[in-house]
């Protein structure tokens, strides 16, 4: 199984603070807790990945319920792949990844977006931004990580 980035938990947590906020403005909802616990783990023992098999129920759900709201795949309908590329020019997968998508667990789909996200050399991160940003009615990307030197928006 993979590992969950501290990053996803911390995005979790606050689409689930937004999503339920405190009503006294000091109680947490228990996906909050939940995750928070997990979180909190991961922050004293200096871990970046939490294992996504030893996670609680309740955690495991929150988790899954953010998950589910974030877009799925990163193609943006470019795939260079299908040419013999190894790595896609347009959503920067892997032959690998691309073929083997639907048979990847949440936490391996987000290590992908957590990697070509960090990496910010595909052309949905640049050249063709404009495919990968949500239409109306879509979930924005829920990534809190930032390809380097920012937004691709800033670029």
């Amino acid at each position: 199984m993979a590992g969950i980035h501290i990053t996803d938990i911390e995005a979790a947590i606050n689409w689930w603070r937004e999503r339920s906020p405190s009503a006294d403005g000091i109680t947490a909802c228990p996906e909050v807790l939940a995750l928070a616990e997990v979180y909190a783990l991961l922050v004293y023992c200096r871990e970046a990945l939490a294992d996504e098999a030893a996670l609680s129920g309740a955690a495991r759900s929150a988790w899954l319920a953010w998950y589910a709201q974030t877009p799925d795949a990163p193609c943006i309908a470019i795939c260079s792949t299908a040419q013999g590329d190894a790595l896609c020019k347009g959503c920067g997968r892997t032959e690998d990844e691309v073929q083997h998508w639907p048979r990847l667990s949440p936490a391996e789909k987000r290590a992908v977006w957590r990697r070509i996200t960090m990496e910010g050399t595909a052309w949905r991160f640049n050249r063709y931004a404009e495919r990968a940003r949500p239409g109306p009615g879509d979930a924005p990307p829920a990534s809190a990580v930032q390809p380097p030197g920012g937004p691709a928006s800033e670029r």
